[in-house]
């Protein structure tokens, strides 16, 4: 590759910093075997999948905090190296709940799985009644003066949406308005009982038949009433987006036509649907509890060794579930595994290199992400060090290591300076920054990063990127589509052992310079998370 000069002169100048770390002359090969050999454990049948509140867990929470007193780190949760959780577990009984459309001609039952799969929230109602209307993309923006909700009259009712930005909407801005909390919200403000969300086809992370899977996982919240949501929904709906046209029957109106809209980002309709919703929910809870794990390398600055640079993954995964093919243990190797595995390597090249660091680095292995990302909201609520000490989030989730690091994508790279720094240090290694390809996914607010960002903590999460129409990409979509979220997702798959090692440098690279750097890393004045800002 022909870099122009400028661009030589970034890589010399990171080149020489390398070097003063200790960073010159890695043998990525051996570098990606010992991480590999986390993920090999943390991943393995022996562990049962991680599913939050498990025997499984429990192993996995021990072996990273056994880790972490290895590597000399101090303890930081509120038990050594262990912040407990207890959570309440609500499991939907399949066999004995209902849904059903009534209309005209009388009732049209929706199977559960193959139409729909119910979402359980604290305020979810086990019979609901109610007549719905078709609210567009269901979106509440007041940034940007739209709105999906005004003037249409949802009191009583059930709202009825497709998944979808419309133009002009920047994709981390319809995010954080698409979360659940900020949802509900809208909806219950303007008199909603309940939703039915359809994800449109084109932009699906997995097959439905996949997703109708995930209403055998139960629904964790807080046993501490104070971090349960408000203003949840009396009945939240999943719909197969293959099964919509049931809801659209008499409207003139098709899901063909609307996915077609949705796809231009263009304005979609708004209209009564001539039916009734009605639903059973059968359900039973139980408790259980589950550690977040944290550890902390104190820096040498009497001035800045206060502050702390958070690199956070989650630990759990979606334990033992439905078999595919067979097999019912869904390990998570790079969900989030992987994660895992950077952080504990990181953590030892940091202390065998002895890198100087200014400020202090807290290593964070979170609990319940598959559930909400509820470790990582419960350390925001109860941090373990002052929130006003933490400068940024690093987080580590399933960046698919799966091929030669040549592309980096970031997610949250315009919100902040530490975008600014990524840039600024990936040349050297050959790497070549991408934005999220893909906003309407919604990954911003989909993995813990979201809830420092609620704090007011700059924060960034990286995947493996790819050139558009690449053999790179296509491995990337095969991926998503045979083993996200599936029991192939397993230490059996092929994974580029080096290339993990270089993204573990990279990361690596990141955490010293944002830890050293006088100026805490600031949000862009034209991001709408500066808001959060404290």
């Amino acid at each position: 590759m022909n870099y122009p000069v400028q661009m030589r002169f970034v890589r010399f100048a990171a080149a020489v910093c390398a070097v003063a770390l200790g960073l010159a002359a890695v043998n990525y090969q051996d570098e990606g075997r010992r991480w590999w050999a986390h993920v090999q454990y943390l991943a393995s049948d022996q562990l049962q999948g991680r599913d939050t509140g498990s025997e499984g867990y429990r192993k996995a929470a021990d072996y990273v905090s056994g880790d972490f007193r290895k590597l000399g780190l101090d303890p930081a949760g509120t038990d050594g190296y262990f912040q407990p959780v207890k959570f309440v577990v609500d499991q939907i009984d399949d066999d004995q709940s209902s849904a059903e459309l009534v209309g005209p001609n009388g009732a049209q039952p929706l199977r559960m799985g193959d139409d729909v799969i119910f979402g359980l929230d604290p305020d979810t109602a086990r019979d609901l009644e109610a007549s719905a209307a078709f609210i567009g993309y269901g979106m509440d923006v007041p940034e940007k003066s739209y709105s999906d909700l005004a003037g249409v009259d949802l009191k009583g009712k059930i709202a009825v949406f497709l998944s979808g930005i419309p133009a002009g909407i920047p994709g981390p801005l319809a995010a954080h308005h698409e979360s659940l909390a900020e949802s509900w919200r809208a909806l219950r403000g303007a008199g909603a009982v309940g939703a039915i969300r359809i994800p449109n086809p084109h932009s699906m992370d997995l097959p439905w038949q996949r997703i109708a899977l995930a209403r055998f996982n139960p629904r964790m919240t807080f046993l501490e009433h104070d971090l349960r949501p408000a203003n949840s929904l009396q009945v939240s709906i999943m719909m197969n987006p293959a099964s919509a046209d049931k809801l659209f029957a008499g409207t003139g109106h098709n899901m063909a036509e609307l996915v077609k809209i949705a796809d231009a980002h263009a304005a979609l309709p708004h209209f009564d649907l001539p039916l009734r919703v009605r639903v059973h929910v059968s359900m039973h809870e139980h408790e259980v509890e589950a550690p977040n794990v944290a550890g902390i390398l104190r820096g040498s600055d009497a001035k800045l060794n206060g502050e702390c640079v958070v690199m956070s993954a989650h630990l759990d995964h979606l334990g033992v579930g439905q078999p595919i093919n067979g097999d019912a243990i869904y390990n998570g190797a790079m969900d989030n595994a992987s994660g895992i595995a950077s952080i504990l390597e990181i953590a030892r090249l940091m202390r065998e290199r002895k890198v100087p660091l200014r400020r202090s680095v807290l290593f964070l292995a979170v609990t319940g992400e598959e559930k909400g990302l509820l470790g990582s909201q419960y350390f925001a609520a109860h941090p373990t060090v002052p929130v006003r000490n933490l400068i940024a989030d690093i987080n580590l989730d399933m960046f698919l290591p799966l091929y030669p690091l040549h592309y980096l994508m970031v997610i949250g790279l315009n919100e902040s300076t530490l975008g600014d720094r990524i840039r600024a240090l990936a040349p050297a290694d050959g790497v070549e920054i991408q934005d999220d390809p893909m906003p309407e996914r919604n990954v911003f607010i989909r993995s813990d990063q979201y809830n420092f960002v609620k704090l007011g903590v700059p924060a960034l999460m990286f995947g493996f990127g790819a050139a558009p129409g690449s053999r790179e990409e296509k491995m990337r979509e095969e991926w998503f589509r045979n083993r996200y979220h599936a029991p192939s997702d397993d230490v059996n798959q092929p994974v580029d052992l080096a290339a993990a090692a270089r993204f573990n440098e990279l990361m690596l690279r990141l955490l010293v310079q944002v830890a050293d750097d006088e100026t805490r890393p600031e949000w862009k004045r034209d991001s709408f998370f500066a808001r959060f800002a404290r």
